[in-house]
Order: C-alpha cells, then sequence, then structure tokens
C-alpha cells in the first residue's frame, strides 16, 4: 500500500516525525487542561544504527494503549490524529483553537511509508493511563503481532524502531 502512494524513499521521515509532533501535541494539549499526571518533559529523539540497519524514533507524547495501538496501527487510514480533532471541535468552547491547528496527521497512513524503506517496524508504546507498555511488529506484508512489551525504558511514549531494507541503508 505504502509503495502505490508515495513515491519518495525519504517521505518515511517526514511521515513518522509528524506522528511524533501529534502526540507531544495531544500531551501538551492534556497539561494544559489538567488531564495529566506527568511531568516528563516533551520531546522527540532521533537515533540510527548502521550496524543493526536500523532507523530509531522516540517521542514522549500521549503514547498509546493496546486498544489504541490496535486501532492506529492495525488499521489503514484510521487517523488518531483526525479522531482527536474530531473531539476537541465538538467540546469545544473556542479555547481549543490552536492545539487543533497544530495536529498534522490527519489521513491515517504516513506511518505506513515506513513500509518503502523497512523489512520489518516495531512499534513500542506507553500510555500514561495504562500500566503495561504494548509492541507492535509488522512486516508490512499486512499482518502484525500486538503484545505486551514488559519492561520499557520510558514512562510515557512511542518508540518507533524501523529495520531497514539492505538497499535502504543510507538512512541508518
Amino acid at each position: 500500500m505504502a509503495k502505490s502512494i508515495y513515491t519518495d524513499k525519504e517521505v518515511f521521515v517526514r511521515e513518522l516525525l509528524s506522528n511524533c509532533s501529534d502526540a507531544l501535541e495531544k500531551q501538551r494539549f492534556k497539561e494544559m487542561k489538567g488531564e495529566s499526571k506527568s511531568s516528563e518533559d516533551l520531546h522527540i529523539e532521533m537515533s540510527t544504527n548502521d550496524k543493526e540497519r536500523t532507523f530509531t524514533l522516540f517521542d514522549s507524547g500521549v503514547g498509546m494503549t493496546k486498544q489504541e495501538v490496535v486501532d492506529n496501527l492495525g488499521t489503514i487510514a484510521k487517523s488518531g490524529s483526525k479522531e482527536f480533532m474530531q473531539k476537541l471541535d465538538e467540546s469545544n468552547d473556542g479555547d481549543d483553537q490552536d492545539a487543533m491547528g497544530s495536529i498534522i496527521g490527519q489521513f491515517g497512513v504516513g506511518f505506513y511509508s515506513s513500509f518503502i524503506v523497512a523489512d520489518k517496524v516495531e512499534v513500542y508504546s506507553k500510555s500514561e493511563t495504562s500500566d503495561q507498555g504494548v509492541a507492535w511488529v509488522s512486516d508490512g506484508s499486512g499482518e502484525f503481532t500486538v503484545s505486551d512489551a514488559g519492561n520499557l525504558n520510558f514512562e510515557r511514549g512511542t518508540k518507533i524502531v524501523v529495520k531497514l531494507r539492505a538497499d535502504c541503508r543510507e538512512f541508518s
């Protein structure tokens, strides 16, 4: 699916960073509304490993529960950001326009651009509303696995590990 939508391999970096940015904005909004108990700094980290051929992004945004992972990553063209904006709009008292304007992803397909360059994508996520982290893994064939992640080294957020194909090593 991703290969039919995107032509430039580099687009996956932009799309994944956009998802990270949206997660930070959602967390910032929760904090503004007093709906978050976390005081962790909002940030994005990016790293690469040429030997392992990995491209990794981490954001300390809202993270996802197991059900949110299934709903958002397991359904092509399902946008968690679009759903977030619709909920804001429905409960909007006029104070949320800044949050609505800063959300980027609305179509639910950007994440799948990672399969243009990946042999496998691993997503580890933890929401502050859940005691357990979750792992989502797929090779882009349409199948995926979801499992408990065990010990994650972060309190809240999402880590995406793109295991790059050999011909896409330049991204590591």
